[in-house]
């Protein structure tokens, strides 16, 4: 190992606690929504934001895994996630073609990624958002039979982008991504530290105008879990997913109200796990331990942690089909059945 939060003997530790909660649950594997790769002097920028506990941070956030790409890539298999995909985005103009450049190269080379993409309120945004989902800037990966296939998720983060998600040069991208039914994982409540479009009143603006558009809001909306819940409950296409929630870090500063845990399991079909994966300051299990401790029982996590996600992105084994595949996969190894999709 190049980095990381354990010894290689820890990290096998945790390979087998990972393997042991998808076994007693009866999961194939894992789809993870919401985890982070990105041009590398991109990311030890990030990882510098967060080791100095900057402003948005307002914390201390010790990164666990902090090993080499193909290191991260190697782990999440070892966990048995079938599919990922590699959230990132830009903080200001000029970058977000770019970083769907870089995007497309690696779902191209890394078949068990989901494409994604991203956007800002610039000039041309329109032209290289419809660009990235009609395949254009290299091939895809999972659920596109890899073959030219466009990106199949999008990150919005209008904390870090300081951008309300209303402005007009957005509106055409995003009815262009409600027509595509490409989904969007929007960073859009106000933790860890509130930004200025950050909340849920920007984003109910938002689906009022565009209320096909699937939503995925990024770490339950924490704080205002409840008000994402509610716009879940009004939006048929607005879905949430785990990202932190739920665990011991996050519970200390942003609890989530017990009284608005039976809401959780109404909408048990729309919940995607998510963990910020690498990007987490404890280890990859407890994200979902943390999930299992809710005690909404094991078909509410074999959605949440498989069936929601293959449903999304049209992946084998949907709904349990086939569920037992893949359970010895090898370390570096993509399972087999990824991109055999739509």
């Amino acid at each position: 190992m190049s980095g990381g939060h354990e010894s290689e003997e820890g990290e096998e530790g945790e390979v087998e606690a990972v393997r042991r909660f998808r076994e007693r649950t009866g999961l194939p594997g894992l789809i993870d929504v919401h985890t982070h790769f990105m041009p590398e002097r991109v990311l030890k920028k990030v990882w510098a934001y967060f080791d100095a506990a900057g402003p948005l941070i307002g914390r201390e956030w010790p990164i666990s895994y902090r090993q080499e790409e193909d290191e991260r890539v190697a782990l999440l298999r070892a966990f048995g996630v079938r599919a990922y995909t590699s959230m990132l985005y830009p903080h200001k103009p000029g970058m977000a073609e770019w970083l769907n450049g870089w995007a497309a190269a690696f779902a191209a080379r890394t078949p068990d990624c989901v494409r994604t993409a991203t956007l800002f309120p610039e000039d041309g945004v329109e032209a290289y958002v419809r660009e990235a989902v009609e395949g254009g800037g290299g091939e895809g990966g999972v659920g596109d039979g890899g073959v030219g296939g466009g990106a199949r998720i999008f990150k919005s983060h209008l904390q870090v982008g300081a951008y309300d998600p209303n402005d007009e040069r957005l509106d055409r991208a995003w009815g262009l991504l409600a027509e595509a039914a490409v989904p969007v994982v929007m960073h859009c409540g106000s933790g860890p530290a509130p930004g200025k479009y950050t909340g849920p009143e920007p984003v109910g603006r938002l689906l009022a105008r565009h209320p096909r558009l699937r939503l995925i809001v990024a770490h339950l909306g924490m704080p205002e879990y409840v008000d994402f819940l509610d716009l879940a409950e009004r939006y048929a296409e607005v879905r949430l997913d785990t990202t932190m929630a739920f665990t011991d870090f996050s519970e200390a500063f942003a609890p989530f109200p017990g009284e608005a845990r039976a809401r959780l399991a109404e909408l048990g079909d729309r919940i995607l796990l998510g963990t910020d994966f690498p990007n987490i300051p404890y280890p990859y299990v407890h994200q979902l331990e943390a999930l299992e401790r809710l005690g909404l029982g094991d078909e509410w996590l074999r959605a949440v942690c498989y069936d929601n996600g293959a449903r999304l992105f049209g992946i084998a084994d949907a709904q349990g089909q086939g569920r037992g595949r893949g359970r010895g996969q090898g370390r570096g190894q993509a399972p087999a059945d990824l991109g055999q999709g739509v």
